[in-house]
């Protein structure tokens, strides 16, 4: 039984860190206009007005100190910059302010 269990755990340790990360590395994923303040990271993944999203800074939404979450048909992203290991993404109409 201890073999058995033994070889298993070695058999299956290499998946657990294959594992793709979850969305946001466990942080939560908002909804709505703004950001979880104080919580949420650049380009993290947010769903706003059905969409899914990234929140970015941005003054558009009025969030105060949150990030904003920006639909992403609205999102203008430099593939070849990343930002905490995704495309740098900002407001289409805000871009040339990165």
């Amino acid at each position: 039984m201890q073999l058995t269990l033994l070889f298993f755990t070695l058999t299956t340790l290499p998946f657990a860190f294959a594992a793709p990360k979850s969305q946001n590395d466990n942080r939560p994923v908002p909804n709505g206009a703004c950001c979880t303040p104080n919580t949420s990271l650049k380009q993290d993944v947010c769903n706003v007005n059905g969409s899914t999203g990234r929140c970015v800074p941005s003054a558009v939404n009025s969030c105060a100190t949150a990030l904003t979450c920006i639909e992403d048909a609205r999102l203008t992203c430099d593939p070849n910059t990343l930002e905490r290991g995704r495309p740098l993404c900002r407001l289409a109409s805000e871009a040339g302010t990165w």
